[in-house]
């Protein structure tokens, strides 16, 4: 029976940084994952993610999107590989709705750089955009977008490097935590480690099913859309766009990289999947479609429809839409990220340091006490995240 300092289950974004901090602690590590990454069966993956410091779901993640955003950079002096792109990031909404506020509660509590723009400036800076009148924008420069399957494919090369087994193909069955050691149950065989890592996207909640925590799995839809409208390139300085269309209803996209052209999604909505979210993969929810194509057609005039081509992802919602990382109560040396809720992968360096620090260390000098599990049991009020 092999067995390991520590054992990572989930190898996608959260899982190969996790990987990689533990490697470069000369610990004897595994990451085992049920598909082969990067791969398009999780929440990792679709080209391109988007990296922002000015974030309008609380301004405590601040501090985690720019300790990232350094070990993103880090990260390509290390490796010679381009993983962040800074466009930077537009973002457009009515002043008293929710992005707008959100960003500039950030930028007040952090001093943050960013540009405000009325609605005249935003139609004179962005032609390429039709945006409603009593919508107004916000630039942040700092912002941009990574380059998904790649950073994972690097971390997954660091880890290596550093002497990592990584088990592709292989589904973990269960789990059970001894007094000295963890014991995981894959379909072919069992491995015992010290210590157990898991980031397992959408499959963590039946790995965590003991924690009681409604994780819910939504499918989301990703669309690119042909353009022959040249400012909506990433060579001519079109940035990452995020939209407040109207309330509860936001929507994204990148400027055209490719002979795909412009990818964009909506954020909010999506078919909630229960069972294994393998079997819903190939599904296509033509309600957002629909909206999307609306969207597209009303906002961005240059982008031709139907799209060129699409993807499916997956969300993985908390019960408040916030990150859960902590260690398994009353079995110290279990460890985990979960519910990501959609805005997590730019996070990955952080979290996979902090999850690492948490099970080796037991603690972590990461300020991820406003994500920890004991929030849920003292339940703060609608919208806000309990320090």
């Amino acid at each position: 029976m092999d067995s390991y300092d520590a054992i990572v289950v989930g190898v996608g974004g959260i899982g190969s940084a996790a990987l990689g901090c533990l490697a470069r602690r000369g610990l004897k590590v595994l990451g085992i994952d049920r598909f082969d990454p990067p791969h398009d069966r999780g929440s990792s993956h679709g080209h391109t993610r988007v990296i922002r410091e000015a974030y309008f779901e609380h301004s405590s993640y601040v501090p985690l999107a720019q300790r990232s955003a350094q070990m993103w950079r880090a990260l390509e002096a290390e490796t010679g590989s381009q993983l962040y792109d800074q466009v930077g990031i537009l973002e457009v909404g009515p002043p008293d709705g929710v992005v707008i506020p959100g960003v500039l509660q950030s930028v007040h509590d952090h001093q943050l750089p960013v540009e405000r723009l009325t609605n005249r400036e935003l139609r004179q800076r962005f032609p390429q955009f039709s945006v409603p009148s009593d919508h107004v924008g916000i630039v942040e420069a700092n912002a941009g977008f990574l380059y998904v399957e790649r950073c994972v494919e690097t971390y997954l090369d660091v880890a290596r490097r550093h002497g990592v087994d990584i088990m592709s193909h292989c589904e973990v069955i269960q789990w059970q935590a001894e007094r000295d050691a963890v014991r995981i149950q894959t379909k072919s065989t069992e491995y015992v480690a010290a210590r157990l890592l898991i980031t397992a996207g959408p499959w963590a909640q039946s790995l965590l099913s003991s924690l009681n925590i409604p994780l819910s799995v939504v499918r989301k839809q990703l669309y690119w859309l042909s353009t022959s409208d040249i400012r909506l390139s990433r060579d001519e300085g079109c940035p990452v766009f995020f939209f407040e269309a109207r309330p509860g209803e936001y929507y994204y996209g990148f400027p055209q990289l490719d002979d795909r052209g412009v990818k964009i999604a909506r954020h909010d909505g999506g078919t909630h999947i229960v069972g294994d979210p393998v079997a819903a993969i190939g599904g296509v929810d033509e309600e957002d479609r629909a909206s999307v194509s609306s969207f597209a057609s009303a906002v961005i005039p240059g982008l031709n429809l139907p799209e060129t081509s699409r993807a499916t992802c997956f969300y993985t919602l908390s019960p408040d839409e916030h990150f859960i990382v902590d260690r398994v109560p009353d079995q110290s040396q279990v460890a985990f990220v979960a519910g990501l809720s959609g805005h997590g992968f730019k996070f990955a360096p952080v979290l996979g340091e902090a999850l690492a620090d948490l099970a080796i260390d037991g603690d972590t000098d990461i300020d991820i006490d406003f994500l920890r599990l004991g929030r849920f049991r003292t339940p703060p009020a609608p919208g806000e995240v309990q320090r």
